[in-house]
């Protein structure tokens, strides 16, 4: 699926005359470790090293830190992160899939990249890939399932493309009845179209416009004044609006990510770097971390699997999806090369 810029599924590949580089052992990478007796030279990150440095930036850590505990350069983390977290956005494209889901969550979060916006409009720079940018994401209710997400502006375009991929993951229902999934969103204008248009009616869908009273300092939570609920199409229960999940699921994302942690120095610099690294969140969140509350993890509550992941699992079938990805594209590459020979 094509996608604007500054979308998740944008994800840095190679310019014409460059080699693709696809597996995850062949990462090249200079260690700042000193050589130990014996020890051979090599150029490459083993997989345990690799899993090392990926877990702790999965804890909330910054790529500094994780340099400074793995001795590891932190340019060879980065492009670790990309690599992986690119191949991560694949991995849940093929397995986040054909989910019967009843109630899905929808919100937004916001994080900047490079530049703060103010900053970037005074220095008249181009504010596409800087400055202020939005992480969407769909949270199943019951299951905690993080059902796909879209990184970019706070647009029209950006919340059209998100409502698209989430509506080729959903299991929806012929019929025009209460058993259709229902969506809650907050009062963005733009998802009613957006919905509207993807889904055609087979879902329910709810507003919920929560009002606050003025906020008395710049980072003081402010003080819910009220709430209103809207019935778009189809809840005969407005009570059953809510968004609450998925906003409790924003304090996850700031605890685990850096990036998007306030008032610290682990902002993105790069649009590309943001999303690989919140797709290796969103795998991680989905397939290893356990839930407390539902003490699994949210792909084993959605039945995505039927077992327990350690992140080795997770790397292996990155790769496993990374490698097969890779093989069908050099078949479609070498079909196509016969059909014009033919021709």
């Amino acid at each position: 699926m094509k996608t604007p810029e500054g979308l998740a599924a944008n994800r840095g590949e190679p310019k014409s005359g460059e080699s693709p580089d696809l597996g995850l052992n062949n990462h090249k990478s200079i260690a700042i470790r000193p050589r130990e007796q014996g020890e051979s030279m090599a150029n490459f990150l083993s997989k345990e090293r690799q899993i090392e440095a990926l877990q702790l930036l999965c804890e909330g850590n910054s790529i500094r830190s994780v340099e400074r505990i793995t001795k590891i350069s932190r340019n060879a983390i980065m492009r670790l992160v990309v690599r992986f977290g690119n191949q991560c956005r694949d991995f849940l494209d093929e397995r986040l899939v054909n989910l019967a889901l009843d109630h899905v969550q929808l919100d937004e979060i916001w994080t900047f990249c490079r530049i703060k916006e103010g900053h970037a409009k005074k220095l008249n720079l181009d504010t596409s890939r800087c400055g202020d940018q939005y992480l969407y994401t769909a949270l199943d209710t019951e299951s905690k399932l993080l059902v796909t997400f879209a990184v970019g502006k706070r647009t029209w375009e950006t919340t059209n493309v998100f409502i698209a991929d989430l509506r080729k993951r959903l299991v929806t229902s012929a019929t025009f009845g209460d058993d259709r999934p229902q969506l809650s969103t907050d009062g963005y204008q733009p998802y009613l179209p957006a919905i509207r248009r993807h889904f055609n009616g087979t879902v329910r869908h709810g507003v919920l416009i929560k009002q606050y009273a003025d906020n008395t300092g710049r980072y003081a939570p402010p003080r819910l004044a009220g709430t209103e609920r809207i019935n778009i199409n189809g809840i005969s229960d407005v009570s059953t609006i809510c968004t609450s999940h998925v906003e409790r699921n924003n304090l996850t994302i700031r605890t685990f990510m850096k990036r998007f942690t306030r008032l610290a120095l682990g902002f993105s610099k790069k649009l590309e770097n943001l999303a690989a690294a919140t797709a290796m969140h969103c795998a991680v969140y989905n397939f290893v971390r356990v839930h407390r509350t539902l003490r699994c993890t949210p792909a084993m509550a959605a039945g995505v699997t039927d077992r327990l992941w350690d992140f080795s699992d997770l790397y292996d079938a990155v790769a496993e999806c990374a490698k097969r990805k890779h093989r069908e594209a050099w078949i479609e590459k070498l079909i196509d090369k016969l059909n014009q020979r033919k021709s």
